[in-house]
């Protein structure tokens, strides 16, 4: 009703805005989240993408990434649904990076048919890398006996209250592997033509954005407000569009509520789940 208002008026009575849509995807990428953290996963940002998308009026669609990374699953399902809405609605995208996108995060920047950093951000970390803890010398002093019973020879891979196997640690790497060619073979996809032949892109190692750019892992350096000005004129109005939030507050279809005590269980695990998360953003100095 209120473009049919805005129409209605005569010309010089009119706001020309240019509309640019705007999707936040920050944080941690994650499938799972918990009462101390919320993760960046597809359940949670289908509906702005959906929404920034089907403005039909919008010269593009802005998506604004910070992130170290996370799961590559997650990663891919949303540079697959920001690609897949592109090709839809016949929209470019202009990936803007804030402090980081490294890791996951550069995966799903890839989604971008341009990728414009500021010269202090992060890019790259075009790797795979696993985590955890080891604890069976603990379990020896506190006088516990571990008692594991499978059906399966490989049941328990990894145990981390067993010693480390080296078939185990082959095998686990065997996968890395594999997870790594995908993301290369993404990166080659989608920055052809563009990347440097420097070996050292594809080895896990992360640069500035002044870097990246002569490593062709972005096509620029810039702020999003005046980039955009500089694409669609001084009246372009970028609008973030956010995902509907539930009675509780919190972003729906994100974290569910479901009273105090499965919050008190989660909480010994979310202490440890924010402490990893520091620790990822830490690797990038942030």
């Amino acid at each position: 009703m209120v473009g049919f208002l805005r129409r209605m008026l005569p010309k010089r009575f009119r706001k020309e805005e240019v509309i640019v849509p705007v999707v936040r995807l920050s944080g941690v990428i994650s499938s799972a989240g918990g009462p101390l953290r919320q993760s960046l996963n597809l359940a949670g940002v289908s509906q702005a993408l959906e929404k920034a998308f089907g403005m039909k009026t919008a010269p593009a669609v802005a998506i604004v990434v910070n992130s170290p990374g996370g799961s590559p699953v997650q990663s891919r399902m949303i540079y697959n649904r920001i690609r897949d809405l592109a090709a839809e609605k016949n929209k470019k995208v202009l990936v803007f990076v804030e402090d980081v996108a490294a890791s996951g995060g550069y995966m799903i920047a890839l989604a971008g048919d341009e990728i414009i950093a500021d010269a202090t951000s992060i890019v790259g970390s075009i790797g795979v890398v696993s985590g955890g803890f080891g604890f069976p010398e603990l379990l020896k002093k506190i006088g516990v006996e571990r008692r594991v019973y499978t059906a399966g020879a490989n049941k328990v891979i990894l145990d981390p209250f067993q010693p480390e196997k080296e078939k185990d640690i082959e095998y686990l790497k065997s996968l890395q592997l594999e997870i790594h060619k995908v993301f290369i073979d993404m990166v080659l996809e989608r920055r052809t033509g563009k990347l440097s032949a420097d070996e050292t892109v594809f080895s896990g190692l992360f640069w500035t954005g002044s870097r990246g750019l002569e490593l062709g892992l972005i096509d620029g350096l810039g702020d999003m407000r005046q980039e955009l000005r500089k694409r669609f004129g001084d009246k372009a109005k970028p609008t973030l569009i956010t995902t509907p939030r539930s009675l509780f507050g919190r972003k729906a279809p994100g974290i569910s509520l479901s009273g105090m005590d499965r919050l008190g269980a989660g909480l010994a695990s979310g202490l440890a789940e924010a402490a990893e998360e520091r620790a990822l953003w830490g690797r990038y100095g942030l």
